[in-house]
């Protein structure tokens, strides 16, 4: 893939996925009702909606920024960690694949952004090298 290919799909699918989490926070933080049966169905307590809209938040602020790359890892991780415990809890509960498909295809789409941005940052690295070795330091 070509530089700007890489860097057009990142920021495309980062923007998408960002948005599809707000939408799930603002639905949990607001007791939406299809969370709500969602996790009287899975047997969970009412909280944990708002627990899981908050964190979406700020895994969703993490993965937006671009100074603290820690963090940006610890909120792909903590993603990671909600869809997997989602597909494991509706399989557990309702073996339907139904219930199974939004949260692997989601995990699918987080992963794709998790190996765009790698590549990006791959790419970034790569061109401020080769600025540096031609002598433009306004560049790097």
């Amino acid at each position: 893939m070509k530089p700007k290919t890489i860097k057009i799909l990142y920021y495309i699918f980062t923007v998408l996925f960002a948005l599809a989490m707000l939408a799930d926070a603002y639905g949990g933080i607001t007791m939406q009702q299809a969370g709500t049966d969602s996790l009287a169905r899975l047997g969970y307590p009412m909280y944990l909606l708002v627990i899981m809209g908050s964190a979406k938040i700020l895994g969703v602020a993490a993965i937006l920024q671009t100074r603290y790359v820690a963090i940006k890892e610890w909120a792909y991780a903590g993603f990671t960690i909600s869809f997997v415990g989602a597909v494991l809890s509706w399989a557990a509960v309702a073996p339907d694949i139904a219930n199974l498909v939004p949260p692997v295809v989601m995990l699918a789409i987080m992963l794709f952004t998790y190996y765009l941005w790698k590549k990006y940052e791959q790419v970034k690295d790569l061109e401020i090298t080769n600025n540096t070795l031609a002598g433009n330091t306004e560049a790097a």
